[in-house]
């Protein structure tokens, strides 16, 4: 499989290594100094274009990839309000995408296990449900789109909470997010009460896990037309 990477940095060359060693080849790698190459032309030497970038870079990318009638991967969090501009753009030009607010496996797994837990806890109203997030101080975005995306998991199952917010209050589900250095991503769904806690975690060692599954997600929406998510491409049988 041929792939261009739009984003080229730690998570780009982490993409890059994973993705040469299951045998396939980078056509493309665009980063801050060449972004003019991100051509239609050049895109279009791709199978999968696979985009981690920033809020700001992330629509105009994949815009450009899906017009190019190239399948692309996103990884890109904090650009939720034009993702389905961007999934139109996918239907008009009869191509495919997946954009995850993130595509490590064990996290899309802590996903299901955070839908299943938030069912069982709803019941007991002695626990107040909350959630956390620590990343790297790189990370522009916050709180996360992984705790964005474990809140609104919550909140389908909470219909006692309206919304989220990073300010602790009784009608919304509170996201705590911390920036340390060099922490590749942990985040905690926390059920407390005056008797005991109970808490979901997820710790992310590198940023190899992320890296994997961008690469599973480019394998699997290659030769595809619509539009995916990464519970299709861990839960369906392709």
């Amino acid at each position: 499989m041929k792939i261009a990477l739009l984003g080229y940095g730690k998570m780009g060359q982490a993409i890059e290594k994973i993705a040469l060693e299951r045998g396939h080849e980078i056509v493309l790698k665009i980063g801050s100094k060449n972004k003019a190459e991100a051509n239609s032309d050049n895109l279009k030497l791709a199978d999968v274009i696979i985009e981690f970038t920033n809020p700001e870079s992330a629509f105009e990318n994949v815009s450009s990839g899906l017009k190019a009638g190239v399948p692309v991967v996103c990884g890109s969090t904090g650009w939720n309000k034009q993702v389905a501009a961007a999934q139109d753009i996918c239907r008009e030009n009869n191509t495919a995408f997946l954009q995850a607010s993130n595509f490590s496996i064990g996290v899309n797994l802590f996903f299901e296990l955070n839908k299943m837990a938030a069912k069982l806890m709803k019941p007991h109203a002695d626990y107040r449900v909350s959630v956390s997030e620590t990343h790297h101080t790189q990370k522009l975005d916050a709180p996360s789109g992984t705790a964005i995306t474990i809140a609104e998991q919550i909140l389908e199952t909470y219909d006692q909470l309206n919304s989220w917010s990073l300010e602790p209050n009784d009608q919304q589900l509170n996201i705590s997010a911390f920036r340390v250095d060099e922490v590749p991503g942990t985040h905690v769904v926390k059920y407390a009460s005056e008797i005991d806690d109970i808490e979901l975690t997820h710790t992310a060692h590198s940023r190899a896990g992320f890296a994997m599954g961008a690469v599973v997600a480019a394998e699997y929406i290659q030769n595809k037309k619509g539009i995916f998510s990464m519970h299709d491409v861990l839960f369906s049988n392709h």
